[in-house]
Parts: C-alpha cells; structure tokens; sequence
C-alpha cells in the first residue's frame, strides 16, 4: 500500500517558500518608494538606491557633495517616504555636544526642592540630518558617536535609549572647502555608506527645473511606516549568502588591510585598511541591493558595485604615497581581482 502524499509542504521547504514571498513583497514596497522619491528628487538614481541600501541595512550613511546639489531635500524626502520622525542640526565651529545630546537643567520644586531634569536634545529621533557634519569641531562630531553604534546616548552617568529605528544621514562638503574639518577615523567607520553626489546630467537638470520653479511643486507622499522599516530590516537579514559571495567579500576587504594584503601596492603604501565592520557592512548592504533589484539572493556584481561606498571612508593612503594614487584606486584594483 502507498503512503499518501503529504498534505504540507516539509517545514523547511515551507519557510523557504514563505522567505521568498515576503521578500518579493517587500521588493514590491520598495518600488513604491522609489518612485515616490523620484517625484521630488530628480536624476541622481545611484544616490538615491545607496540611501535605500544604508536605511535597509539599519546603518547610517554620510553624503557628501558641493553645497547646492539637494543632499538636504533627500534627507528629507526619506523622512516623509519612511514615515520616520526626523529632526535636522545645523552643524557649525561653535555647536556644542549639548546641543546634539541634550542637556540636565536644575528645576526648583514648590516645596524648594531642587532636582535635575534631562532635556532631550534633537538626536531623540528617528532620522537625524546632520547637515555639513565637517564644518563642527571634532569634539562635537564625537558626539554622535555612541548613538550612531549603540542607538543611546550617556548623560550625567544616566544611559537614554534613543527612538526605532534611528539612522543618521549626513552631509559632507568636500574637504577641500574652507572652514571644514576631517571626521574622526573612528565615527567615518559608524557609516555604513559614503555616498558620493555628483551634479546630475543634462536631462535630470532639464526635468528638475520644469518641475520646481512652477506654481506647485510635486512632493513625495508616505510609503512606509517606521514599523515597516524595521520589519525590512530584519527580513533582509534572513536573506542567504552564497559562498561565492562570501569569500569575495572577505578577499576585498582583507585585501584593503596592509597586515593581510598580498598585494604589494597595499603593503607599501595603505595607511590603515577596513576593519571587521567594513565586512559585515558589505555583507548587509549586498542584500538590500538584491532587494532593491528584485533579486532573492546578492550575486558577485552587488559586491562589485558597493565596494566604494562601504570601503573609501574606512582606508588611507600613507603621506609617501606616490602622486596620483588614490584609495579609490586602490579599491578598484582589489576590485578588479575578485571580478
């Protein structure tokens, strides 16, 4: 006598079915807010799918641009597409960590007892615009540190869990510009992103002119809920890996590091090369990409695309380097040997 056939499918096979729908479902959401964005940000396609990628991935991402090329109205759009409560500081020489963190002010009972009270300051968000994060002091820029990584912030020996999500997306102006000061090693690691914007092409200026100095300008609606945004995260850590993938990532990143590089040109003339973060990052963001392209697992070409962004922010070049070598060079090349 034959066995009947099973009324369900195995239970590993059932999961595997119900991963590919939710992130097929997901993919879908994701369109939608593509396209909402496009309707206030014009052109600039690969700065806007890097966004995507670092808010999907849970991290952080530092834009940095001429002033002028709308990195704050991109900000912003997110905001309003994500459904995220969102709070912008002005970074400048004389901006203190107080204005960031919050501060503790003395109150006076009625019955004259004094206490003190902390006051949040703007980081208690959801998505923090950090605009022109370089033109503050270094001490300052510090003081995202421990939000940025640990999503709290320690005032007065009292620990203050932050809102969920929390992201923050800066803004950079080349380091060239007066007035600027380099960010710390150890914060440039807490971006998960360094997104270059570039000016956008003839047509996108052509489009974006048309469409923002008329009578009514075309704003970006909600797409998605915070809620829904933590729930893409966690879904895109379910997404799997192939071995191929995974030992390119490691090869690229370990490549950047002298320590472990076999090339020579690394060895000779890398300051510091990316650490461990650097990978899990990498690891992250390939998936989002997958998503983004409405793919079910990242392929060799997500690794290849996203090398420069997870990677320029977290090397150095040593002062002897010779002229003209630069670290995006030096990523190319590591590149060029896993493609």
């Amino acid at each position: 006598m034959t066995a009947a056939p099973a009324a369900f499918p195995p239970p590993a096979a059932a999961a595997d079915a119900d991963l590919v729908a939710q992130v097929e479902a997901l993919g879908a959401r994701i369109a939608n807010a593509r396209a909402q964005i496009a309707r206030a940000i014009h052109g600039q396609t690969e700065v806007i799918d890097q966004s995507l990628i670092a808010l999907l991935s849970g991290g952080h991402a530092l834009l940095v641009g001429v002033p002028g090329l709308g990195k704050s109205k991109l900000v912003e759009t997110l905001a309003t597409v994500f459904g995220m409560g969102s709070k912008r500081v002005q970074f400048t020489p004389d901006l203190m960590p107080a204005d960031i963190l919050g501060s503790e002010v003395l109150d006076d009972a009625a019955d004259g007892r004094r206490s003190f009270r902390f006051v949040p300051g703007p980081v208690f968000c959801q998505l923090l615009m950090a605009d022109e994060i370089n033109r503050a002091s270094p001490r300052t820029q510090s003081a995202l540190l421990q939000a940025m990584q640990e999503q709290r912030v320690a005032v007065g020996g009292v620990e203050h869990p932050l809102p969920r999500p929390f992201h923050v997306l800066a803004t950079q102006n080349p380091i060239e510009q007066e007035g600027t000061y380099p960010l710390p090693e150890a914060q440039l690691d807490r971006f998960l992103l360094e997104i270059q914007v570039r000016y956008p092409d003839l047509d996108a200026e052509r489009t974006m002119l048309l469409a923002t100095t008329g009578s009514a300008e075309t704003r970006a609606a909600q797409a998605l809920s915070a809620e829904d945004l933590m729930a893409a995260q966690a879904l895109i850590r379910r997404i799997p890996v192939g071995e191929t993938v995974l030992e390119a990532i490691l090869a690229l990143v370990r490549g950047g590091r002298p320590e472990t590089a076999g090339d020579h040109m690394v060895r000779d003339h890398v300051a510091w090369g990316p650490g461990p973060r650097a990978a899990q990052a990498l690891m992250l963001a390939c998936r989002a990409r997958a998503v983004l392209d409405g793919r079910l697992a990242p392929s060799l070409d997500d690794v290849l695309a996203l090398a420069q962004p997870v990677l320029r922010h977290r090397m150095a070049l040593k002062f002897s380097a010779p002229a003209g070598l630069t670290v995006a060079g030096v990523i190319d090349r590591l590149a060029a040997r896993i493609g």
